[in-house]
């Protein structure tokens, strides 16, 4: 007679798969079961037609990884343990010695630092360009060009550069574009249909910020239209041994459902503000894509608002803005100590709003050389608060300047 112990680890007992809820269930697992040799020989991870790692999908992250497609009007979507894995996988995959990758020169800081470290200690080029100026990146692609990332807007100074013109540029030369997605969300602007028959290759997204909603998932994705690519990335994941864990899973797919009502509010609160920051004497420059003085203004009027003369569109929650440079870099930093609802923190796309100053002369992108200002940049993610309190905040936070 067996031990109660090897019963209780080998109980019979099966729930019935009739269970249906609002939410999926929670699958955690390292050991998938075979139900004999042939299936276990015949099972191919790289479908989704069955199971055979726990690190190649189960069935919370093959649904997570369908609802993302949908999102982002893809077909096939790989998830790893950040947005910044997201862009490795996709350099890891498509890149090798002698190759070259261009950036943006207002891209995602830690994008460019990749490409100067690791992809450098494998004999991987990299060149910036002015993402505002299709002429330049037209110059810089070369025969040795296999990648070229596209980002808007500009992670910091927030330019919003003419995106179908860059992916022309890239498909007629035959490299791949790929798009750091995290701020259009799949919502602003579908990646894929950028009018006339233009998409981008790849849309990478840090599910970290709007799909999460919560500021407390790290996880990224990986989404294509095509099936080459895809299989390519899927291979360089299967070798990184890329995977997430099941209960972040569980959070994006409970948080999924509500991402445009978010990035609504996100957008709408954000945009008050920096309407109101325009009237205010001690800014020199206000940078959110839907504000007609900033750059790349009309580039995003075309793409998320259909170019309809005043059409609102979608532009997300951040914003930055230029102090006068009468302010030291001291008296900023001053200004954002003194806010009481917009906390000191990296990230966004969370209830809770965030601001971090940068300092224009040290961040030497050739974007920073164009503008006329000279002052502190700082800025601003726009949580769910009510505005008249965030509003009220930052008066306060200023009269210590």
């Amino acid at each position: 007679m067996r031990k109660p112990i090897t019963d209780l680890i080998h109980h019979p007992y099966v729930p019935p798969a009739t269970f249906a809820a609002p939410q999926p269930g929670v699958h955690k697992a390292s050991t998938v079961f075979f139900a004999d040799v042939a299936a276990m020989r015949a099972r191919d991870w790289k479908t989704k037609a069955g199971y055979t790692y726990g690190l190649h999908g189960t069935p919370t992250t093959f649904t997570l990884e369908e609802r993302l497609a949908a999102l982002e009007g893809g077909t096939a979507t790989l998830l790893v343990p950040s947005g910044l894995a997201a862009i490795s996988l996709v350099a890891f995959a498509l890149l090798k010695s002698g190759d070259e990758v261009l950036i943006p020169d207002n891209a995602y800081g830690p994008s460019k630092a990749l490409a100067s470290g690791e992809l450098a200690n494998f004999g991987i080029t990299h060149r910036l360009y002015d993402a505002m100026n299709p002429a330049d990146l037209a110059a810089k692609l070369s025969e040795r060009t296999r990648l070229v990332w596209l980002e808007a807007a500009g992670s910091v100074t927030m330019e919003f550069p003419d995106l179908p013109a860059l992916v022309r540029l890239c498909r007629n030369r035959g490299v791949v574009a790929a798009l750091d997605n995290t701020w259009g969300a799949g919502l602003a602007f579908s990646p894929f249909d950028l009018g006339n028959g233009l998409g981008v290759d790849i849309s990478v997204h840090a599910l970290t910020k709007y799909p999460s909603g919560g500021g407390d998932v790290l996880m990224g994705s990986v989404v294509t239209r095509d099936d080459r690519l895809h299989n390519a990335l899927k291979l360089t994941h299967m070798r990184m041994g890329f995977g997430v864990g099941a209960n972040d899973a569980e959070l994006l797919l409970r948080s999924l459902p509500s991402i445009e009502l978010r990035y609504a509010a996100h957008d709408r609160n954000a945009r008050i503000l920096a309407r109101w920051f325009e009237g205010r004497e001690e800014i020199a420059q206000v940078l959110h894509p839907a504000l007609p003085g900033s750059p790349g203004h009309a580039n995003w009027q075309r793409l998320c608002a259909g170019d309809v003369p005043g059409g609102d569109g979608l532009a997300a929650g951040l914003f930055s803005v230029v102090f006068d440079e009468r302010y030291s870099a001291d008296q900023v930093d001053c200004f954002c100590d003194s806010l009481q609802l917009f906390r000191l923190g990296y990230s966004w796309g969370g209830p809770i709003s965030l601001v971090v100053p940068y300092d224009i002369g040290l961040m030497r992108d050739a974007s920073v050389a164009r503008w006329p200002h000279r002052g502190t940049l700082v800025r601003f993610s726009v949580g769910l608060e009510a505005v008249g309190d965030l509003q009220a905040d930052l008066e306060q936070a200023l009269a210590a300047l």
